[in-house]
């Protein structure tokens, strides 16, 4: 008995000789490249433990207190007492959770409610609330676009376009970053009779670059059967005159079909949405597999939500100090001699590029020893050969700690040989 239990175990256990592969085995070099780099006694920058979070800006890491420059929460929402008393209150009335989809037993009265907030927000006949951001454009590119259809995007777009894509059975179509020129090229080789969804970003993650949505549109709209999505994820909040997205900002309201975005940014909490005028949206609540198979997000988190993007409305203060900071970032750092990734401050993403990986893992070290956490980031979430410190302003940061935030970036530069 005992040398057929042992005959078992080792028949699920990889052998331990040389050559030997399992499915863990296409990540050896990633695992290697990976002790490699900690061997040489930096901290794991994807690793990161937060012992305490005291503000919107500032956290306890390994006992030292550490101002945030890498969480998204544009607009310091987390600890708005508002926000935090409705997540509270719901938890105490509904309990801890669903335990349910949407089209179960798992909308609240908090569901409804964040997605009337939503439509109040965006102007909009319709909104679908789901369990994240991903998930939103997990489920919107993989119902809407199917078997003969098209998506088309930007070769830039974040992780869950493209898996929406792969979700889905429509063919895929990529066109050169914010190139206007090669999205009319690319869209005027499809068949024109096919359906196609047109897949944009406001603001692009990695480098905080905007798109130019209005020529993007115009050239879309010279070809047929194109209907056009547009992920406002980094953009909800901080622009236009309403905190919409860039879409708004740049004019271009009327002529988008469908706005996805994220609580998990602006609105401080966790979710995902799409928003739309189509008037048969709401049939996607039926077909849309990630808003159907998964249970919705909890009482407390969508009461937050809601509370947040009713505050949104009213922001145009603290929208007004994130541009503040993020011009002063971008001009402090741009003379202390760094490469970001845009020449003029476009959101309140700035990407400090750096000539390699050792480089970036010694200065988002020598940061965090001074007291200031930012994002490393490598490919493949940024383009090919690009290693990048990604800084998320707040519009919750002070004048003080935005110029303490320069004065680290300096230390930290001349310390690691990033700046002369």
């Amino acid at each position: 008995m005992t040398d057929a239990v042992e005959t078992a175990t080792d028949a699920h256990t990889p052998a331990e000789v040389p050559g030997a592969r399992d499915l863990f085995s296409k990540f050896d070099p990633l695992i290697a490249e990976r002790e490699a780099l900690l061997a040489t006694g930096v901290r794991d920058p994807f690793a990161i433990v937060m012992d305490e979070v005291k503000s919107p800006t500032q956290a306890v890491i390994k006992g030292k207190d550490t101002i945030l420059l890498g969480t998204y929460n544009y607009m310091g929402m987390t600890f708005d007492p508002d926000v935090v008393a409705a997540g509270k209150k719901a938890l105490d009335e509904f309990g801890a959770g669903t335990t349910g989809s949407r089209v179960l037993n798992g909308t609240y009265q908090g569901h409804k409610e964040v997605e009337d907030a939503l439509k109040e927000f965006y102007g909009t006949s319709g909104a679908m609330v789901f369990s994240t951001g991903y998930q939103a454009n997990l489920g919107m590119i993989s119902t809407l676009a199917g078997k003969g259809d098209y998506v088309v995007l930007d070769a830039d777009s974040h992780a869950s376009i493209y898996d929406g894509c792969f979700l889905g059975d429509a063919e895929i179509v990529r066109f050169r970053h914010n190139s206007v020129e090669d999205l009319d090229k690319r869209l005027g080789r499809l068949p024109a009779d096919a359906q196609k969804l047109v897949v944009l970003e406001g603001v692009y993650s990695m480098l905080g670059d905007v798109a130019p949505l209005p020529e993007m549109v115009a050239a879309v709209r010279k070809h047929a059967n194109c209907m056009i999505l547009v992920d406002e994820a980094h953009g909800m909040g901080f622009f236009g005159a309403n905190g919409r997205g860039v879409y708004e900002e740049q004019g271009v309201e009327k002529d988008v079909d469908f706005v996805v975005g994220t609580f998990s940014k602006s609105v401080g909490t966790v979710g995902g949405f799409c928003v739309s005028n189509h008037p048969k949206f709401e049939v996607l609540r039926l077909v849309c597999r990630p808003y159907v198979f998964t249970a919705s997000l909890p009482p407390s988190v969508v009461a937050t939500a809601a509370t947040s993007i009713r505050k949104l409305m009213h922001a145009g203060e603290k929208r007004a100090h994130l541009w503040k900071n993020s011009q002063r970032l971008h001009k402090g750092l741009t003379d202390l001699g760094f490469k970001l990734g845009t020449e003029t401050p476009q959101s309140a993403i700035i990407a400090v590029i750096l000539t390699d990986q050792t480089q970036a893992v010694a200065m988002w070290q020598a940061l965090l020893e001074l007291g200031l956490y930012v994002n490393m980031a490598r490919p493949p979430a940024t383009p090919a050969g690009t290693f990048l410190l990604r800084c998320s302003l707040c519009a919750e940061h002070s004048d003080e700690q935005v110029g303490q935030i320069i004065g680290m970036f300096e230390a930290a530069g001349k310390a690691t040989g990033a700046i002369a």
